[in-house]
């Protein structure tokens, strides 16, 4: 009976250790396990905002780049479609809103002459456009290229074609006649506007008038200089 009591009590013992040994392993191991997902979910919450960050001011800096310009833009394009809308009284208004108190008060003026025709010229800051007697000179004009280029040669020469707007009054002769005294007009403007302009235009011949007018009627002749017929009987 002695040995079977000792087993017994040997055999409680360790048993007795086992179940101790794993209660304490126990709650050591869980928290381990939940600890590892915690810290990797962080890890990637982080990594996904750090490429948030680093994409949004990519994505914004071209927007708010890009809007003015193109605003700016339209507006130009808008106004410029609108004044080559302008006809008619609209027209002519507009021309006395950019000359204020007329012709005669304008800081950049000269006068130009041809045959008969007689231009007075105003040159103002612009975009290169010409107006003839409250009107458009392509209107004016009939459209007809030769007569608008000869009214921006003197600009062309010196690459002012799109800084200046030439506003005219004209009267006498024709079309032609008128169209060359806007050209005189136009170059001895730029005169006064800079010294400097006067050698290039005095070298294409843009500030010589010429002094060419038709001839007058004889009496006995039929023209200037046509004779009638000759009959000896």
């Amino acid at each position: 009976m002695a040995l079977t009591l000792s087993s017994l009590t040997t055999a409680f013992s360790h048993l007795s250790l086992q179940s101790t040994s794993t209660s304490t392993s126990k709650p050591h191991s869980l928290p381990l396990v939940a600890r590892l997902p915690s810290s990797s979910s962080r890890r990637a919450d982080l990594l996904a905002l750090s490429a948030s960050a680093a994409d949004a001011p990519e994505a914004a800096e071209p927007v708010e780049a890009e809007a003015p310009a193109e605003d700016e833009e339209e507006l130009d394009e808008v106004v410029v479609a609108v004044e080559d809308e302008l006809s008619g009284v609209a027209l002519r208004k507009y021309v006395k809103q950019r000359l204020p108190g007329g012709f005669a008060a304008q800081r950049i003026t000269a006068t130009g002459r041809r045959k008969t025709a007689i231009a007075r010229v105003v040159l103002q800051e612009g975009t290169g456009r010409v107006f003839i007697n409250f009107r458009d000179a392509k209107e004016y004009l009939q459209g007809n290229p030769m007569w608008m280029e000869y009214c921006k040669v003197p600009l062309v020469t010196l690459g002012f074609e799109n800084s200046y707007d030439i506003f005219v009054k004209v009267h006498g002769g024709g079309l032609s006649g008128q169209a060359q005294a806007i050209c005189l007009g136009v170059a001895r403007a730029l005169v006064k506007i800079s010294t400097t302009n006067k050698v290039p235009l005095r070298s294409e011949g843009l500030l010589t008038r010429d002094t060419r007018i038709v001839e007058r009627k004889k009496a006995g002749l039929k023209k200037a200089r046509k004779r009638p017929q000759f009959s000896k009987r």
